[in-house]
């Protein structure tokens, strides 16, 4: 009886031996083919990443040589992929080129702190001048093997075809309205995604200056405002043109005046007579003086303009709300990055925290 126990209880250990074992492989078995099975989906992840990588930057390829029709101020014009060898002729097209990021190849002399603007100087340092904005230099536009130019109907309508044959040529208007020397450019640089950004910080900008002088100025806003300029036979006032069309977005407004000039489409009102300074007439005055440093003629004629009966009687001159103004960021830049510049000294000028 012992021994067929002990025999039985021989055979019920082996049994649970083999259950064992087969347990062990059978889960050894999963635990491979669940392996299996994670190596085959990582495989495919990457393959799908990888294939997705693939043809986005196949994407950008053919983006980058596709041809685009630009149409603009003077013509229709192709350009093919990305220019990287980019001539500005006027100085707003090269204070944009610089904002996107690009640095060209060949740029026309700045009016004022020849020959580039000091804002400009580092961004621009070493690239040849081909010269001036009303003026330039064909032949040594040619010597750069330009891919794209940028110039204005304003200043180069009478060239336009001897800068067409150098190189893709597209046209603005005229060289003040900088958002759309922007958008022209983001299109002819392939540069549209930039562009839009630079245009959408600035928008967030003048929402920002205008709730800001708002909450300062309380019932008082919106004020009207005048940008004058003295020079040595005249005086003018900006109604609309670079510094005008952007106080005006700010939410300033213009004197009945001025409103009608700016309606008719009057960029610069002459006054050569002192009994026209009432047209001056506003709440706040942004005044610069034409190389005042250069010719003692316009230093003249601003003291006695602003020595006048009439000008002593004017609402901002009583109130004393007559700033002094940048001359290059107010009116000779024209561009993203100087309407920048403008913007902070308006921030400045009526204690606004940026």
């Amino acid at each position: 009886m012992f021994k067929l126990t002990k025999f039985m209880f021989a055979i019920v250990c082996m049994l649970l031996f083999v259950i064992v074992v087969a347990g062990c492989g059978a889960t050894n078995n999963a635990a491979n083919q669940d392996e299996a099975v994670n190596n085959v989906e990582e495989k495919g992840k990457e393959q799908a990443e990888e294939q997705a990588e693939e043809q986005a930057e196949e994407q950008a390829e053919e983006q980058a040589e596709q041809t685009r029709v630009i149409e603009h101020a003077m013509d229709k014009s192709e350009i093919t992929g990305t220019p990287q060898r980019i001539v500005t002729l006027y100085q707003g097209a090269t204070d944009v080129v610089v904002a996107l990021g690009v640095k060209p190849v060949g740029i026309v002399e700045s009016w004022l702190e020849q020959p580039v603007y000091q804002y400009l100087r580092d961004d621009l340092d070493g690239i040849p001048i081909v010269g001036q904005e009303t003026q330039p230099n064909l032949e040594e536009i040619a010597k750069l093997k330009p891919d794209l130019i940028i110039a204005s109907k304003l200043r180069h309508e009478k060239i336009y075809d001897q800068l067409s044959q150098i190189a893709p040529t597209v046209t603005h208007e005229t060289v003040f309205k900088f958002k759309d020397t922007l958008e022209l450019m983001g299109k002819a640089m392939n540069k549209e995604e930039e562009a839009k950004k630079l245009l959408a910080d600035w928008d967030s900008r003048v929402a920002d200056f205008k709730v800001k002088i708002s909450a300062k100025l309380g019932s008082e806003w919106p004020i009207e405002a005048s940008v004058l300029n003295f020079r040595a036979d005249h005086a003018r006032i900006y109604v609309t043109g670079y510094a005008g069309d952007i106080l005006n977005e700010l939410g300033f407004v213009r004197s009945a005046y001025q409103q009608e000039e700016a309606d008719k489409g009057t960029v610069v009102v002459k006054l050569t007579d002192k009994e026209s300074i009432p047209s001056m007439g506003a709440e706040v005055f942004f005044v610069f003086l034409s190389d005042p440093g250069e010719d003692t003629a316009v230093q003249t004629t601003y003291e006695e303009w602003t020595d006048h009966p009439l000008w002593k009687n004017l609402d901002a001159v009583k109130a004393e709300q007559v700033y002094q103004i940048d001359e290059i960021a107010w009116n000779m830049a024209g561009g993203i990055i100087s309407a920048n510049i403008m913007l902070d000294q308006l921030y400045e000028h009526f204690g606004l925290e940026k």
